[in-house]
């Protein structure tokens, strides 16, 4: 790290800004001239002097490159000790309330996506998955227990496969349009619960469930790890986990015709995540699928 190059480009107070809104999200440049009023050019330059000094770190998600600020090792250091200086800032906290805003609106903007296709989500996760029978493979991974929750239920799906599973039920999703369709697909003689609520924020108590499964939903929540996080917070010590996800891929059409935020995940990130949380990793199972993906099965148990 050239310590002279990062105060150099810290003494900027646009890029100061930049850097401090990224410490606390991960932004595009699109999300970052919304939240900072200004031009794409004047931004993209900025960004270029902070990552090259390794202020900000940055990655590609298809056409997409988003940017975060450092938070380990001496970038990471030299950011924990000055950030907290500029907390008194005006400007430096009317940033984060404008990052938070885009942070809503594209939350949003993917409820009132899913909300407006509820009807028509089945048809078209077949036409991804094809003659693939992915609730099948789900079951057979998911043992008899006393509480299972289904975190992204979407339209129900699952519910209809669970039924003979476990004894009570528990569904979480953001839209209440997907909420309304998985009621008609709850099974009888089981015990229902279907929630409304964030994956983030999930509206479950510590510890409720004995096994969770968060099947095709992580590339549309905006922190990914926090959902997973959130995942271990509700499941009791050595519950199991199954997180069904597309690996990473380039398919753009993925964000226009089904409101994917993020194009897959790579392997290691994704493991990282469940580490992270608090997962041991059992097992990886990949299955090609339509549309040139592929999706893997993450088998995990709450250490």
């Amino acid at each position: 790290m050239d310590v002279l190059a990062c105060c150099k480009a810290f003494s900027d107070i646009t890029r100061a800004r930049l850097v401090n809104v990224l410490y606390h999200y991960e932004l595009n440049v699109g999300e970052l001239v919304s939240t900072m009023g200004m031009g794409q050019s004047r931004i993209s330059r900025h960004l270029k002097i902070l990552s090259d000094c390794g202020l900000l770190i940055s990655h590609r998600d298809g056409l997409c490159m988003f940017y975060r600020a450092a938070s380990e090792g001496p970038a990471g250091d030299f950011l924990h000790c000055l950030l907290p200086l500029m907390d008194q800032d005006e400007a430096i906290r009317n940033d984060l309330v404008q990052a938070a805003e885009v942070i809503r609106d594209r939350a949003n903007r993917t409820k009132h996506f899913f909300d407006s296709i509820a009807v028509k989500w089945d048809r078209l996760s077949s036409e991804v998955f094809g003659s693939m029978n992915i609730a099948q493979e789900i079951f057979n991974r998911v043992p008899e227990c006393a509480t299972i929750v289904d975190l992204g239920c979407g339209s129900g799906s699952l519910l209809e496969y669970l039924g003979s599973k476990t004894r009570q039920i528990i569904g979480v999703d953001y839209s209440s349009k997907m909420l309304e369709l998985a009621e008609q697909r709850c099974p009888k003689g089981c015990d229902i619960s279907l929630r409304i609520g964030e994956l983030e924020h999930l509206p479950l108590r510590d510890e409720e469930t004995e096994f969770g499964i968060m099947f095709m939903v992580l590339h549309h929540i905006v922190h990914p790890g926090a959902a997973i996080c959130e995942a271990a917070r509700i499941l009791r010590s050595g519950g199991g986990f199954l997180l069904v996800e597309f690996k990473q891929h380039t398919n753009e059409s993925m964000r226009t015709e089904y409101g994917d935020r993020w194009l897959g995940f790579a392997d290691t990130e994704v493991q990282a995540w469940l580490e992270n949380a608090g997962f041991a990793l059992q097992s990886v199972d990949s299955f090609p699928v339509n549309k040139g993906l592929v999706v893997n099965i993450f088998q995990a148990r709450k250490k």
